[in-house]
């Protein structure tokens, strides 16, 4: 390559990471705003996440774009090829990611209608909290290409699923105390099921920025908690179609 070329080359793989921190920190923004709709039982704030995730959508698209494009023009090699796919995949999960942070804040919007139940709200949050700092974490892992830190977020993925167990249960107590929770605790529940598929989601983030760094996958299963009796069920999506 001559050096305009070598120069373009850069430019375009810089775009790409630029691109992925901007949906990165959308993403960050949708949850967050998603939990505090919840918290706060934010009808506006919860319509505003609803609204925001077509910037999401909009953003995944113009990734996937410009990186086929560069795989095709360019032909990247080794680390470049990497860099390059590796975005297409976080772009994937931050999209996916934004998807789940909408359906927290439909419901949100459900529970503005129903009676305040603080304890399990505040539940909701702290695990809210938990998964919005493993995806700044790993966001942040990602912009800096620093290896330990995607490794420690990818260390530590059993911890929101035990935050969602313990969830689980509280709920499901509630649920079986008084039927008369049990609309509102489904919501919740759905919420909890959507946090740790987020959760999933940056654990996905982990694995691809170590590939893309080291050119190797992490070796071993990743760490898990004992499952609920409910997890083989799949959390349905509250709208029929995500995008």
């Amino acid at each position: 390559m001559n050096q305009h070329t070598v120069k373009a080359y850069g430019d375009e793989l810089n775009q790409i990471t630029a691109e992925i921190a901007r949906m990165g920190g959308l993403a960050e923004a949708q949850v967050a705003d998603a939990i505090d709709s919840v918290a706060r039982r934010d009808v506006a704030l919860a319509r505003a996440v609803v609204e925001r995730d077509l910037k999401l959508d909009a953003l995944h698209r113009d990734v996937e774009k410009k990186a086929i494009r560069l795989i095709a023009l360019r032909q990247p090699v080794a680390s470049d090829l990497r860099r390059t796919l590796g975005a297409m995949k976080i772009a994937t999960d931050l999209e996916r990611t934004g998807d789940l942070a909408k359906n927290i804040a439909k419901r949100a919007l459900i529970l503005a209608d129903s009676e305040p139940m603080q304890p399990l709200t505040r539940s909701i949050e702290r695990m809210g909290r938990l998964v919005s700092t493993r995806l700044r974490d790993v966001l942040d892992a990602y912009t800096a290409s620093e290896l330990d830190r995607a490794v420690a977020v990818w260390q530590t993925d059993d911890e929101v699923d035990e935050h969602y167990n313990a969830l689980f249960r509280e709920l499901l107590t509630y649920m079986m105390g008084d039927p008369r929770t049990i609309g509102a605790c489904t919501h919740l529940l759905f919420m909890a099921k959507n946090l740790e598929r987020i959760g999933d989601h940056a654990t996905n983030i982990a694995e691809t920025v170590h590939y893309e760094i080291t050119g190797e996958d992490i070796v071993g299963e990743r760490p898990r908690a004992q499952p609920t009796a409910e997890d083989s069920d799949p959390t349905p999506n509250i709208s029929t179609h995500t995008h």
